[in-house]
């Protein structure tokens, strides 16, 4: 037996996170919102541009830059709440100042509207580069200090009077931004609705795939017993020239497997791939982004199908299902085209998927590394936490194999993780059942000025899309406990 193949059917691989490759689809298991499908005839507002400090935690460094945003006062009525959406790890998109939720609770409360790009995302290019020395100025501090100028910075450009009312409004890490808004600078932030927002930092997200399995056992266990057979006749495939060759075409590699050109690391990234699909089908299971979502219904459907062939056969029509959704020609798999594109450090490469970006983030500062190891019997044990951190000093230098246990600690401590419920108010925390982020997030709360909202049989950021004739009853309600809320802490003296 090859010793390259042998190896990578156990432990032993190197292999970066799902983060990038979902990214470079245009869209990270991280959980960026993205942008709303767009189902009105009406165009987004123009860009605006509002200058920044690069470093706002040092007086002496007086360097500024334009960060972009949106706004509308479409439905504005004077003296009403500013809702400001903050932007995450990804493009802001102006279809949000026309159509999604928190537009709905613009027309009832006659808000006026903005959403902030977050630094280093899109077109809000702080730096002249991505390099590392230029890296450290992108942070999650960083961040909410700008919201916080901006904040002060529209207050007076708008001639808002001073008793105008801010509520923040996130999904995903974006979330955890509003939340951390309202604790930090409640001067400024009287509200918050944090969508899926993991306020744990931590290093190995086991939990993660745990609530995959879950997810799809919702359709049914001949589901998951599917992917679990068919992942063990790709560990029999891989280990003769005959199984490879029979992979390649299932599958449509971008590559041919070669025993003198595949490493260790390519074979990793292709086992990650093959988990990752599942875990993209059910992160964003019916959020309503648009009408051609793949649903754990519909890949489910094809893995139970005996009529499709052997499970392997089964596992592949998934993978090429979701080839063809995303325009990709065919599955790569390369490790090291990979980690090249991720060291590059030009804007033109970097800042419409945000790869680099979000990986520094990742590693300096919340880990979130999706890991296998809690469930080896259904995606292998090729993706252990150890070669997540392997990745960050492939990308970034040695050191970085050390900043992310320090890392962790401080995000934790500056933001209180999963404690921040029961020193915060005019938060309402909201998650999903089929989302696996909800592991990291508060799904309880014994304060009731800090509620939290667990939506039984939805995914990620669902409450934040627009509505759709085909929201779950449960779905509909949160939408309105949140707008309840708004409605008395806007009604607060």
């Amino acid at each position: 037996m090859n010793k390259v193949f042998a190896l990578a059917i156990f432990i032993g691989v190197i292999h970066f996170g799902t983060a990038w490759r979902s990214f470079m689809r245009g869209r990270g298991k991280d959980g960026n919102l993205g942008e709303p499908f767009s189902t009105k005839a009406v165009d987004p507002p123009a860009e605006q541009w509002f200058t920044q400090n690069l470093d706002h935690f040092n007086p002496v460094d007086g360097r500024t830059w334009k960060q972009r945003y949106f706004a509308t006062s479409a439905y504005y009525k004077k003296g009403g709440p500013i809702f400001l959406m903050i932007g995450g790890e990804g493009p802001a998109s102006g279809k949000w100042m026309v159509e999604g939720q928190m537009i709905e609770y613009a027309k009832q409360f006659g808000a006026m509207c903005f959403l902030l790009e977050h630094r280093y995302y899109g077109n809000s290019h702080p730096t002249s580069d991505l390099s590392v020395k230029n890296l450290v100025y992108l942070s999650s501090e960083q961040a909410l200090a700008d919201v916080a100028y901006f904040i002060q910075g529209m207050q007076a450009a708008q001639q808002l009077p001073d008793t105008s009312r801010w509520i923040m409004f996130g999904g995903s890490y974006s979330g955890s931004l509003a939340a951390w808004m309202r604790a930090k600078y409640p001067h400024l932030v009287h509200g918050a609705m944090s969508a899926s927002g993991p306020l744990l930092a931590q290093i190995d997200f086991q939990q993660y795939f745990i609530i995959v399995e879950e997810s799809l056992k919702t359709h049914s266990q001949a589901c998951v017993d599917t992917i679990a057979a068919a992942i063990r006749q790709v560990h029999i495939m891989l280990r003769h020239r005959i199984g490879q060759q029979g992979l390649e075409k299932l599958f449509n590699f971008c590559d041919p497997i070669d025993s003198g050109k595949t490493s260790q690391k390519d074979i990793a990234n292709l086992y990650e791939t093959l988990a990752d699909n599942f875990a993209d089908v059910v992160q964003y299971n019916k959020d309503n982004r648009n009408e051609s979502s793949i649903t754990i219904d519909m890949v489910c459907d094809v893995l139970v199908d005996e009529k499709k062939g052997v499970p392997v056969n089964r596992l592949a029509e998934v993978s090429n299902m979701l080839l063809a959704k995303n325009k990709e020609k065919c599955l790569d798999y390369k490790y090291d085209k990979m980690i090249s594109e991720l060291r590059n450090i030009t804007w033109a490469e970097q800042k419409n998927a945000g790869g680099r970006q979000w990986t520094y983030q990742t590693c300096t500062e919340f880990g979130f590394f999706q890991t296998s190891t809690a469930r080896p019997n259904l995606f292998s044990e090729t993706f252990p936490v150890e070669f997540f951190i392997q990745q960050c000093a492939d990308i970034f230098g040695p050191r970085f194999l050390h900043t992310l246990q320090p890392g962790v600690i401080r995000t934790n401590t500056m933001y209180g993780a999963l404690d921040l419920p029961n020193i915060v108010s005019n938060v309402v925390f909201v998650h999903g059942s089929i989302d696996p982020w909800h592991a990291l997030g508060v799904t309880k709360s014994s304060n009731p000025n800090a509620p939290a909202i667990f939506i039984n049989g939805t995914a990620h950021c669902a409450n934040v899309y627009p509505p759709s004739k085909n929201d779950l009853p449960q779905l509909v309600d949160a939408r309105k406990q949140v707008g309840q809320l708004i409605g008395q802490w806007l009604a607060q003296k």
